[in-house]
């Protein structure tokens, strides 16, 4: 089973995890690692180095799944520092609820699929969950109905 740490900037990370957990129930193998005022890359490093070695300790296989808020940003760059050294490491940015939720669901699935491929599922799902609800649909529908 992979891994999946959430780093951001703030404490969204950690409430990110929270609010999926009142769905999904508790995660043993999901990692929240933040980045507050004062800190950088290196400090970020670090706290990622932790969650991996807990990860590990909790039944992971190996693989990581960083989901990341902000393309660019420093939690990005710091998961960078970790991945380009493990190919069994990968980052996916924009991370959403929708995306954690199907992450989660694919990490319990345990379906063998390589990080690529987990990377794929996070990105589709991040598409998927961004939709759109004006009041001009329901007129539409109701129109129709005519």
């Amino acid at each position: 089973m992979f891994g999946i740490i959430v780093g951001t900037h703030g404490r969204f990370s950690e409430e990110l995890v929270k609010s999926c957990e009142m769905i999904c129930g508790e995660q043993k193998n999901v990692k929240a690692v933040t980045l507050i005022p004062g800190e950088g890359p290196d400090d970020v490093v670090k706290k990622y180095e932790v969650a991996i070695q807990e990860l590990k300790e909790g039944g992971c296989d190996g693989s990581v799944l960083f989901l990341n808020d902000l393309f660019g940003g420093s939690p990005y760059n710091a998961a960078c520092r970790l991945v380009i050294s493990n190919e069994a490491y990968g980052i996916v940015t924009g991370v959403s609820m929708p995306m954690l939720i199907e992450m989660i669901s694919a990490q319990m699935a345990d379906d063998g699929s390589d990080i690529k491929d987990v990377m794929s599922k996070a990105v589709e799902a991040g598409k998927n969950g961004a939709q759109t609800f004006h009041a001009s649909a329901v007129a539409d529908e109701d129109e129709e109905d005519l």
